[in-house]
């Protein structure tokens, strides 16, 4: 079935959109959630929560790519999940090692509006990668996004882990620059 189908019977709130969803959108949602969480028990609770805040959510919302749309709400459900169980502290996962290498991009709010600067730099990381090559732009949301491991990068793409590292280390070096030169970042 098409995102667009999928879509419609959110609409029509008919049930068969959340094992639409879970056929189409299960794995690839259980992966975002494995990948920060490293618990499949949870992994599992938070893509079953997934569907539900689609189902809550549509309507009125109607997403244009499904796909993302759900992977954003995945991903912000396992984080929060992560925080409540203060799993950073305990490690695990590769959410904390993504972000920790991520960091150093991410400019302080400086006294800005907490929310305009994250709408600022979520458009300038946009404008950046739009900027990046197909493999590194990909590396960089597997990564940063996904939270996927370097040696699950390397086999999708086929390298080694340290050509994963130092292209994702030139791809950070480049956007803290980008984003100093557009005055995101200090």
């Amino acid at each position: 079935m098409e995102d667009e189908q999928i879509v419609d019977l959110y609409w029509r709130r008919s049930e068969e959109a959340i094992g639409e969803t879970a056929r189409r959108f299960g794995p690839y949602c259980l992966r975002i959630a494995v990948n920060i969480l490293w618990d499949p028990q949870d992994s599992e609770e938070c893509v079953n929560d997934t569907y539900l805040r689609a189902w809550q959510a549509m309507p009125p919302h109607r997403p244009n790519r499904l796909w993302a749309f759900l992977g954003k709400i995945t991903r912000n459900l396992a984080i929060n999940r992560l925080e409540e169980r203060q799993a950073l502290k305990r490690g695990g996962g590769e959410f904390e090692p993504s972000l920790d290498e991520l960091l150093p991009c991410i400019p302080d709010s400086g006294g800005l509006d907490q929310a305009l600067a994250i709408r600022q730099l979520t458009e300038g990381i946009n404008r950046f990668l739009g900027t990046q090559s197909a493999q590194a732009r990909s590396m960089f949301v597997c990564r940063y996004f996904y939270c996927d491991a370097i040696q699950t990068i390397a086999r999708q793409f086929h390298c080694s882990e340290s050509q994963v590292k130092s292209s994702l280390f030139r791809t950070r070096n480049r956007l803290r620059h980008f984003l100093e030169k557009e005055e995101i970042m200090q």
